[in-house]
């Protein structure tokens, strides 16, 4: 298993838990997450029930993925790795055309049984602190919601490690086939050694692209970079009192303990650096920030390089060749996607002509 990003670590937290042996190989094992990596610009929002479409494999894996989420925290935490969750998810309408939009999905999701609640401009104004003045109205989804990524990572890998899971934070240099003689299929040589097996899946976001040319198969993916900030808000004023997290024209506002909040991510496509005039943007929510937030004190800046395939629809979910499987380019729904993606490795490993 090549990454031990959110996806990585999903995948072979749930192959342990099925009785694989597996051995996980990223140096950030040893380091932590780069500002290379996807899973460090990610805030953790879960957007499924509140998803446009109603069909498709994107609203499958969603779907597949929220359940899932839910099982593995409740898991997790009666073994004594609890997952902070915060449910709900408020999705602001930036004009009249939005809302209605809406107001047609909260109908829809109503007729498929799913709580989603709509909001109007005057529900919306005795939401304290104040939300952007310009929200025409809302669409909430209580069922919807956040998960804190990096304490999912850890309980993760510690709750892996527990049942067997091998880790080495070692750099992977190639992916060679093996020999027609040899008892494994691949051989990954590393800077810390060399390894064989007779499956890899390779979820090194960005990384992968440049282990896998090699071997003839093309799956080209850009970095979209992504910059956040932890607000600490004036006295008096606790996001918490939301009904959940917050979206706004691709803004999204998390609430965190102690009068503080999380504003992320900028989308900004082949750079390595952010940019300050996107930060600003950022900051003040492109000119609608309301007072409060004007006035909150930044506490914390930080990034992370997201992968988006080239020409392909996110996430790339592929069986290369035998024994090789592709889980990678989750550009925005990493945390989201990665229990779905970890089933989908589970199955081709047990039933690879499911």
């Amino acid at each position: 298993m090549i990454g031990a990003g959110v996806v990585g670590l999903s995948v072979a937290w749930l192959l342990c838990q099925h009785g694989h042996q597996v051995q996980l190989i990223d140096p950030a094992l040893a380091q932590g997450q780069s500002s290379q990596a996807g899973s460090s610009a990610a805030l953790g929002l879960l957007m499924a029930q509140i998803f446009r479409r109603s069909s498709g494999r994107g609203w499958r894996l969603r779907q597949q993925s929220l359940a899932l989420w839910q099982q593995w925290r409740q898991l997790l935490e009666h073994r004594g790795h609890p997952i902070p969750w915060r449910p709900g998810l408020l999705q602001l309408a930036s004009n009249e055309q939005e809302w209605l939009a809406q107001a047609r999905l909260g109908e829809e999701r109503q007729k498929q049984g799913l709580p989603l609640r709509l909001l109007n401009r005057a529900e919306l104004q005795e939401l304290t602190p104040a939300l952007p003045a310009a929200a025409s109205g809302a669409l909430l989804s209580p069922e919807d919601g956040q998960i804190d990524p990096l304490p999912a990572m850890q309980a993760l890998l510690q709750d892996g490690r527990r049942h067997g899971l091998l880790t080495e934070a070692a750099c992977v240099e190639q992916l060679e086939r093996a020999s027609s003689g040899c008892e494994e299929r691949w051989r990954i040589h590393t800077d810390a050694g060399l390894y064989c097996s007779d499956w890899l899946v390779v979820a090194a976001g960005l990384g992968s692209p440049q282990l896998l040319q090699p071997l003839g198969h093309s799956r080209p993916q850009s970095p979209v970079l992504g910059q956040a900030l932890e607000l600490q808000l004036p006295a008096g004023c606790d996001a918490e009192r939301w009904p959940g997290s917050v979206s706004w024209d691709g803004i999204n506002l998390v609430p965190r303990p102690g009068g503080r909040l999380w504003l992320g991510a900028t989308v900004e496509p082949g750079l390595s650096d952010g940019s300050p005039e996107a930060l600003a943007e950022l900051r003040h929510l492109g000119g609608h920030g309301p007072d409060w937030l004007r006035e909150a004190e930044p506490l914390r800046h930080w990034q992370g390089l997201r992968a988006r395939p080239d020409d392909r629809p996110a996430p790339l979910l592929e069986q290369l060749e035998p024994g090789l499987l592709l889980a990678s380019g989750h550009y925005r729904n990493g945390v989201l996607l990665a229990p779905a993606t970890a089933a989908w490795v589970l199955q081709q490993l047990e039933q690879p002509s499911a």
